[in-house]
Formats: C-alpha cells, structure tokens, sequence
C-alpha cells in the first residue's frame, strides 16, 4: 500500500510551512526583490536512496500552485555523491522559503530509505521479509512508512485500528495467551488476523491452538528463535512469524536464517540519519 495520500500530504506541509514560516520569512523579504526568478538544484552529497521528492515538490506547490519540481531520478532510485536528483524554476522567495522544509524531509526520507535497503540486502535470498514498526515521530508516519516502501521493505500496521497485536501488557490483563487470543477472535470478528507474542513453549503451544495466525518472537537470540520457528512449524504449517527486538545490520541475516517470515526493525524509522542533501540556488529562470 502507498500511505501517501494527496489530501493528508497536503495538510501535512501546510502545517510544517506554518510552523517554520510563522508570519513570514523576513530574512527573505528584506533582502530579495519581490516577484524575480531563481533555480535550485538538491544535490545528493553522499550515495542514497532516494525518497521524499513528492512530499519536497509539494512544499513548494503549497507556496506557489504553479511551482513545480524536475526530478531526474524517482523514489526508490541509487544515487551516487555529484547527482543532481532534481531542480527547480520559480519564484526566488518561493524557492528560499521552502527550502529547509522540502530538505528536511527529503534528507529524512531519504535516509529511511537508504537504511531499509541495507536491512533489505543484508537477507537477500533468504525468503524473509524486512517490515517497519509504529516507532515513528508522531505526525510523520504516512511519510516514514513511505520511505521504508521506497527502500523495499514492508509496512507493518499503520496504527492501532489496523491490527491485531497482543503483547505481554495484554497477555498480562487478558489472563494469559490463550485466553487473549480467544477473546480477540470473538471481539474482532474473521476480518482481522490475530497477531501475539510468545516468549516461551508453553505461550507458543497456547497461541497456536487458540488460533493465532502469526506469532511475534520478540527479543530472543537468533539460536532462540530457531527452535521456536522449528516448534511453530510442527503445530501449523501455517503460521506466520516475526522476529522484533534487537534487530541490527550485523545479525539481521542471522535470524533470517532461523527461518522467520517478517523482521521488523525499529530503527528503519526512529535511528535512521538523515542523509547529507544540498539545495543551491542561482538567480535568474
């Protein structure tokens, strides 16, 4: 699924312009004719993935419904240190006013989708699956998880309404795996699927037989989670599981290994650095 959605994207900017514009760029104003023409190119200064560039143009559309961004390569595209990824031609106050907005979110983005495709490569053929988390800064997880798609990695839930998720605070008011399982079958009806954690034989066992259909194996060693995957995969055929809790570059391989179907990483979203992008502007059209 792509998150972004052009009515929330657009409210989204309004907002962030707002915030960093406030009454006006007075910087601009003061020293910037009014109304002459100016070019920007953003320029990657290191090797990324790219990701960002509609949430950057509609920076500059909200200011100016005319303006409009050049792109050269697309989201989800390599790019080496030197490559112009896109510029633009406008309105120089325009150009001033939007620039640490479209940046900000492009460098972000961009380093979201940067860290995900290392994740994504790092258990290339192993037939696991890299997914996000809802660790995400409150107000930018339609653009987060957006980036993570354009690095190649998969969407978790989007937020609570999604999913089922039964986790050892549920399991401990519920009054134990099985019987928060059962209850979350009936409450929710055939519609959703019943995702909970497990941390030991018994908690699998439980899950399994009440129904789960995936089971989240969350802060066990990769040696750990091989012998429960072997244990799930004698009781059902059927059942998903995923590995949480972490989850880092130098052993995500290894527990791809052990034989899960989804590893979400918290990092892809909360710890990725933002990458290292310019925007230079030159006076004329």
């Amino acid at each position: 699924m792509n998150w972004l959605d052009d009515g929330a994207l657009f409210n989204q900017i309004s907002a962030f312009l707002s915030e960093d514009l406030g009454r006006g760029d007075i910087t601009t104003q003061a020293t910037v004719t009014r109304n002459s023409r100016a070019r920007g190119r953003f320029l990657a200064k290191e090797p990324l993935v790219v990701a960002g560039l509609e949430a950057a143009e509609a920076v500059f559309g909200a200011l100016d419904s005319q303006q409009q961004l050049e792109a050269f390569v697309s989201d989800g595209d390599e790019v080496e240190a030197g490559k112009v990824i896109a510029r633009a031609n406008g309105f120089a106050d325009v150009l001033l006013s939007g620039e640490r907005v479209a940046l900000n979110l492009l460098q972000r983005l961009s380093g979201i989708a940067t860290l995900t495709r290392q994740f994504v490569r790092a258990i290339e053929g192993t037939g696991a699956q890299i997914v996000d988390t809802r660790k995400t800064t409150p107000g930018l997880r339609m653009l987060v998880k957006y980036a993570v798609q354009a690095g190649g990695g998969r969407n978790h839930r989007f937020g609570l309404d999604d999913g089922v998720l039964i986790k050892d605070n549920h399991i401990a008011l519920a009054g134990g795996v099985g019987a928060a399982v059962e209850r979350a079958k009936r409450e929710v009806g055939h519609l959703h699927k019943i995702e909970v954690e497990v941390s030991t034989d018994k908690d699998l066992r439980e899950a399994v037989s009440s129904g789960a259909d995936i089971l989240l194996l969350d802060n066990l060693t990769p040696e750990e989670t091989a012998r429960f995957v072997g244990l799930a995969r004698e009781l059902s055929t059927n059942v998903l599981l995923e590995s949480s809790g972490g989850i880092r570059l130098e052993n995500v391989r290894a527990y791809a290994e052990a034989g899960v179907d989804l590893i979400s990483v918290g990092a892809l979203t909360h710890s990725a650095r933002a990458m290292d992008i310019s925007f230079k502007i030159q006076a004329g059209s």
